[in-house]
């Protein structure tokens, strides 16, 4: 059968509007995975019941981020490992509560690639179990993750030691050259949960380059030890809330490493002064900063030098206890029900018509107002949203007083005072919806007085 010009013309109409469909697609793949931060967790799982409250935690947190590698590791605390099978129990309870979590959100990764990235790290401790000859899959797949065609930095948790870390830049530095090796090095982060082996000061003597952040206040945010929280919005929900086991000693000491990095609008990983739910930390990197009480020998690399928490330690993450404990409740009903009308679900929080997540920046006069509208924001469950807009004084250059007219509605003003030439001013938009338990999102705007 022949076809006439104009069915002919038809056919190849649809195919060019199919090519540009799937290229618009692939543009809106590229900008949604581009907004997910990049991590890599490794855990001394075995070592303290709050690296397993940490990973469920993680777990039902997983369509927020691209997560690259689940290692386990060593530390002060477990010196030795030699499996994953505690990992692999972890993943195998999110692979049973996988179908009711991407009823409620997209982008939860499936089991099997979770499965695929589940590895064993370095099974000796420290810089003992760094060098020739030590490589590991842990190690390997730091280099493989760092090493795709992918601009995002890797965020990689050290919940124990930082050995595997280690590995894979003693194996980068001992293949490649120097400039290649600054390449590998400019794209790593690491965020070192108190310090657990002698394999940070190491890295931070060494590699001065390397954005290493050693959190120690990472205690005090935490809801009750073992109270109703911990019962009855956590343990008592399903496959993943009995893989959560008591506290012993602290609560889920390691959930700082992957909140730091949670996009929820609240602060930009990179500028690690800016506070969020994992902590504030200065922009001076600090001499001495020593790891855990058995960890003995760090002198050998003095003096490195690291980013730590501001004075505030667990008090910048405290701040916003209400929306991370509720968004882990709120999570763990997601688990245990494939209705998407029986559970709630976060708020959108838009700001003078930005829908994204990113820090927004205006300039403005000092003496003058701007007004900020957040009055597009919405609600997917069709609950009603309460707004509050505030100054956030520790992370601004501008430590004065503020006034925010309407600072309860969706439009609000902010006034720059006089004096303010030169100074940044940190404005945080927190908005909240009335379902159950109510659900947080948040949007900071930088006010750059000139």
């Amino acid at each position: 059968m022949k076809l006439s010009r104009l069915g002919r013309y038809g056919i190849l109409s649809a195919l060019c509007w199919l090519a540009i469909a799937v290229s618009l697609a692939k543009e809106s793949f590229a900008k949604d995975r581009s907004g997910k931060p990049r991590i890599i967790t490794t855990t001394d799982l075995g070592a303290d019941p709050d690296d397993e409250q940490s990973m469920v935690r993680l777990l039902v947190c997983a369509n927020e981020f691209d997560i690259e590698g689940l290692i386990v590791s060593t530390g002060c605390w477990k010196k030795s490992q030699s499996n994953t099978q505690m990992l692999d129990k972890l993943v195998d309870a999110y692979g049973l509560c996988f179908d009711n979590l991407r009823v409620h959100a997209d982008g939860f990764p499936s089991v099997d690639y979770l499965r695929s990235i589940s590895v064993m790290g370095q099974k000796g401790y420290g810089m003992s179990d760094v060098g020739d000859g030590k490589d590991s899959p842990g190690s390997d797949l730091i280099i493989a993750s760092i090493d795709k065609d992918d601009p995002r930095p890797v965020w990689v948790g050290c919940w124990g030691g930082a050995n595997n870390v280690a590995q894979a830049i003693w194996k980068v530095r001992k293949t490649r050259s120097k400039d290649e090796l600054s390449e590998f090095l400019s794209k790593l982060r690491v965020f070192d949960i108190l310090g657990q082996d002698d394999a940070g000061a190491w890295i931070a003597k060494n590699f001065p380059e390397v954005i290493y952040i050693r959190a120690t206040g990472v205690y005090g945010w935490q809801p009750p030890k073992n109270g109703d929280y911990q019962r009855n919005d956590i343990q008592s929900h399903g496959p993943l809330g009995a893989a959560y086991p008591d506290t012993k000693w602290a609560t889920e000491g390691d959930t700082p490493a992957f909140m730091h990095v949670y996009p929820n609008g609240l602060n930009d990983p990179e500028k690690i002064d800016h506070g969020g739910w994992g902590g504030r930390f200065s922009l001076t990197k600090q001499s001495g900063i020593r790891s855990m009480k058995p960890v003995t020998n760090e002198n050998e690399f003095d003096s490195y030098l690291m980013y730590t928490n501001t004075a505030e330690g667990a008090k910048s993450i405290k701040r916003w206890e209400t929306a991370y404990n509720n968004d882990f409740a709120a999570r763990m009903d997601w688990s245990v029900t494939d209705s998407y009308s029986a559970a709630n679900h976060h708020p959108i929080a838009v700001v003078n018509g930005d829908t994204s997540k990113k820090v927004l920046e205006v300039t403005v006069t000092p003496g003058k107002s701007v007004r900020l509208n957040a009055s597009l924001s919405s609600d997917p469950d069709g609950d009603s949203l309460k707004y509050s807009w505030s100054f956030y004084k520790e992370p601004s250059s501008w430590k004065e007083a503020v006034s925010i007219d309407n600072a309860s509605s969706a439009v609000a003003t902010v006034s720059v005072p006089e004096g303010a030439s030169g100074k940044d001013l940190h404005i945080i938009l927190e908005v909240h919806d009335d379902g159950t338990p109510n659900l947080y999102a948040f949007r900071r705007v930088i006010v750059k007085a000139k």
